[in-house]
């Protein structure tokens, strides 16, 4: 069995190895996620270094997943091009095109593909750049690869665990509205961009106005998993939100001390 202390002894530091204690793996133990055909999900790994992706190949094959790789941008594009993967793993440092002038490019198709940045910087602006281009989720580098399993099925099960009758839903809290069928969001009648992330949290919070929800709440429902008590990635697209939601305006997103968020219409 696969685990991330060889992971990282193979990619030099690129995977966590994690506790040195033993444990056991997630990896090729949980239910499968399969296309809506019953195909295998179709990966598009990006990454420039090749015992990486080597290991991250082998740790997705264990779900049952096809993975397809490039090592550089040029190859990324011609490859994202041909297989029309379910979803992106991207390295943001590449030696030719950048993982954002790829993102760019992704998001100007016609067909969304959640997209995971591999980035070995974690300043709070990297993350922001990344997340505001259009990417899904980001993962710091050097990572466990069952962390990386888990982010990626927590992408994947967010269109599939939709419900059949919400595609007629129309959410809305003061003058914000959110149509779920065409995915547009407005505030007063502007319309306002959001990646996918966005949207999800967003809609979670409309479904649960003037609700005071806990952050391993919203990780649990929004994300899909569990980050193992480290929710500040909650905290960190509350803040994105807010920003495109509120700039002059009365705020919907209110916090509540010692227990997480509410969206409720300005007083």
């Amino acid at each position: 069995m696969l685990t991330s202390g060889r992971a990282s002894e193979a990619t030099g530091g690129s995977v966590n190895p994690g506790s040195h204690q033993p444990r056991s793996t997630i990896l090729g133990q949980l239910p499968p996620i399969r296309r809506a055909d019953g195909s295998p999900i179709k990966v598009l790994l990006v990454d420039d270094e090749r015992a990486l992706t080597n290991l991250v190949t082998l740790a997705l094959r264990y779900e049952g997943w096809d993975v397809e790789t490039a090592h550089d941008g040029r190859d990324a594009v011609m490859k994202f091009a041909t297989t029309d993967p379910d979803i992106l793993v991207l390295d943001i440092m590449l030696p030719d095109l950048d993982g954002l002038r790829i993102l760019q490019r992704v998001r100007a198709s016609d067909t969304y593909t959640p997209v995971l940045f591999l980035t070995a910087r974690d300043s709070v602006s990297d993350r922001v750049t990344g997340l505001s281009a259009g990417a899904d989720d980001y993962l710091t580098k050097p990572f466990d690869l069952e962390e990386l399993v888990l982010r990626l099925r927590g992408l994947l099960r967010r269109e599939a665990d939709a419900a059949p009758d919400e595609a007629e839903e129309t959410l809305s809290v003061g003058d914000l509205v959110l149509d779920v069928t065409s995915r547009e969001v407005t505030r007063d009648g502007d319309r306002i961009e959001l990646t996918t992330t966005e949207f999800d949290l967003l809609r979670y919070l409309m479904r649960n106005p003037r609700r005071a929800l806990t952050r391993e709440q919203i990780l649990e429902q929004v994300w899909n998993y569990s980050f193992g008590g480290r929710t500040s990635i909650v905290d960190l697209y509350i803040s994105y939100l807010r920003k495109k939601l509120d700039p002059g305006r009365e705020p919907l997103i209110q916090t509540i001390r010692g227990v997480g968020y509410q969206i409720r219409p300005p007083q």
